[in-house]
């Protein structure tokens, strides 16, 4: 059975998620519709991207991912239908396209040319486009090749001599703060070496990476390199964002020795 999957930056409590899911319906037979998320900060396609590009890989080939983040078209953007191992994307090119695939040299772009300009595309384009791709279209059919799109620079951690500057990238339902330091970054730096992680300030500082959360005393501030393999600020039971006053504008520096 076909899979459309819905990532926005709405409220649950309006209508555009059922709005949005009975169009669907409407178009497709034999469909599964799932939620990504609806909680994504208003018009932040940073975040969107970071959500949808740690897990549409998990999904089978043929399935239909929406973005409805920033939708609404401004000048020299276009409505986009993006094909990439064997998985489908659609959004508005605002940036959001860029920040997704690890291999951007394997993409196919194509412009949705034969739809006009709407207040509600994710309801009016990408609903129906997605129906189409889901029920077999080849994606050539639905517009013309764009040879390029609009970018936006991801954040990305700083190396000088044996420091490593990184920011925080996410904040997580357990508000953990996930950085934009992988651990291959850390290895090849580091080398082995002893380290500080200085986390906004010289006030937090932590001088090792945990396995397990546990090992930390509860209450006690922690790193850990998670499943994505970034290096996270936790707290052992305990809310890090909100007690060490994190946010996606945070940084945090490693000093090795």
């Amino acid at each position: 059975m076909p899979i459309i999957t819905l990532t926005s930056d709405w409220n649950n409590d309006d209508f555009y998620i059922g709005a949005v899911k009975g169009a669907i319906y409407s178009n497709c037979d034999n469909i599964t519709v799932i939620d990504i998320t609806h909680k994504i900060k208003p018009f932040n396609i940073f975040q969107a991207a970071f959500l949808l590009k740690n897990c549409y890989n998990f999904y089978p080939k043929g399935t239909v991912h929406i973005l409805g983040v920033k939708t609404e078209q401004y000048e020299n953007q276009r409505y986009l239908a993006a094909e990439f191992e064997g998985q489908y994307f659609l959004g508005t090119d605002n940036g959001i396209f860029s920040l997704l695939f690890k291999d951007e040299d394997n993409v196919k772009y194509i412009t949705l040319d034969n739809y006009d300009h709407v207040n509600f595309p994710t309801l009016n384009v990408f609903s129906k486009v997605a129906c189409l791709l889901a029920k077999g279209e080849n994606i050539d059919s639905l517009g013309s090749e764009a040879k390029s799109i609009n970018r936006r620079v991801p954040l990305r951690a700083t190396i000088e001599d044996n420091v490593i500057t990184g920011s925080i990238v996410y904040i997580d339902s357990f508000q953990n703060a996930i950085t934009n330091v992988s651990k291959n970054l850390f290895d090849r730096v580091g080398n082995g070496n002893q380290f500080k992680i200085f986390v906004q300030s010289n006030a937090y500082m932590i001088s090792k990476i945990n396995k397990t959360y546990q090992e930390t005393s509860d209450g006690e501030i922690l790193a850990i390199f998670n499943s994505l393999n970034l290096l996270e600020i936790a707290i052992n039971g305990g809310n890090a964002a909100e007690l060490l006053n994190l946010d996606t504008k945070s940084s945090i520096r490693i000093k090795f020795q």
